[in-house]
């Protein structure tokens, strides 16, 4: 995997796109990541940031409940931050950091997807709790449900036609 930026012969630079496949496969990287991640912040998270994720919760439940998409988007990107700031992961967090800039574009078109907030929420929510109740392997467990939830919407934005299927 390379950088957000690829240089062309005799053409300058230019803005490197990521394809579905490669968005599944940052996906599943961000699963083992994320979860290791999600594990450590449940280790180490105080009363007071139980009380943070909860309100995040709480903020991304108001957004689906509005129809808010953007709310939830900026919402749910404020978790998933907190969430590598708790985990005390330096290299982690890099490496999600890096990630999550090349598959901006799938994020976005999936954020956009009718029903998906509604579909997800549940999701981070259990994340949260998990989190909260300070169980490691919950909070690991939870974000795999996640992000194998987040490759199967990602498949969807793009079915392939029949009997091609993506690794």
């Amino acid at each position: 995997m390379v950088g957000l930026v690829e240089r062309v012969q005799n053409r300058g630079a230019r803005v490197r796109t990521v394809s579905l496949e490669e968005a599944i496969e940052i996906s599943e990287v961000r699963m083992v990541v994320e979860g290791l991640c999600a594990a450590k912040a449940a280790e180490r998270a105080t009363a007071a940031d139980a009380a943070e994720l909860r309100g995040i919760g709480a903020r991304m439940e108001a957004a689906v409940a509005m129809g808010d998409v953007l709310g939830y988007s900026e919402a749910n990107q404020l978790l998933h931050q907190r969430i590598r700031d708790l985990s005390g992961q330096g290299a982690a967090e890099r490496v999600l950091e890096r990630l999550r800039a090349q598959g901006v574009r799938h994020q976005f078109r999936l954020a956009l997807q009718p029903g998906r907030p509604a579909v997800s929420l549940p999701e981070h929510l259990a994340i949260i709790e998990a989190i909260c109740a300070g169980d490691a392997q919950a909070a690991e467990q939870a974000v795999r449900r996640h992000l194998t939830s987040v490759i199967e919407a990602l498949k969807a934005t793009n079915p392939q036609p029949s009997g091609v299927l993506l690794r």
